[in-house]
């Protein structure tokens, strides 16, 4: 019985520019960079159905974008919202007033060290279960959606008997 050589195989390297992702190639690199928010797709086609108007969804989506950790809520200034979005500082607080009413985030004012009011932190747990209620709703929807496609596609000849 002989036995093989001992052959050293090399470590697969890694290429020094990788091919980009799918996000990559949508939006480039450098965009990437800089970071991105993920907005849930449920809440975008459920704007209307949760009676939000355009400034308070692009009021929810800067606080998502400034959500990165469960344990951390998003605590931005009035005037740097208003900054973001080009609206006055003195319209943010109604729309924020009917987000906390409509149950979506939760204010909660801060004083700072001097005894002066702080930036809010905003809670989103009203709006996270919001979204986890809807769901079920998107779910069917697309079961709905699949089995059309499904039926669609069969030939009429081989299609179950409606």
């Amino acid at each position: 019985m002989t036995t093989a050589e001992n052959t050293v195989v090399a470590f697969p390297t890694k290429p020094e520019d990788p091919a980009p992702n799918s996000f990559e190639k949508i939006r480039s690199k450098k965009v990437r960079s800089h970071g991105y928010a993920a907005i849930p797709t449920i809440l975008i086609r459920s704007q209307h159905r949760l009676g939000i108007n355009s400034t308070q969804f692009c009021l929810l989506m800067h606080l998502l974008d400034l959500f990165w950790s469960p344990d951390r809520p998003p605590f931005p200034t009035k005037q740097q919202l208003a900054d973001r979005i080009g609206i006055k500082p003195s319209s943010i607080k109604p729309n924020m007033k009917a987000l906390e009413q409509a149950g979506l985030i939760q204010r909660v004012q801060h004083k700072t060290a001097a005894g002066d009011w702080g930036a809010n932190t905003y809670h989103l747990d009203g709006l996270i279960q919001r979204i986890k209620d809807l769901e079920p709703d998107f779910a069917l929807e697309k079961k709905k959606r699949q089995a059309e496609r499904k039926r669609v596609e069969t030939p009429k000849g081989k299609r179950p008997k409606e």
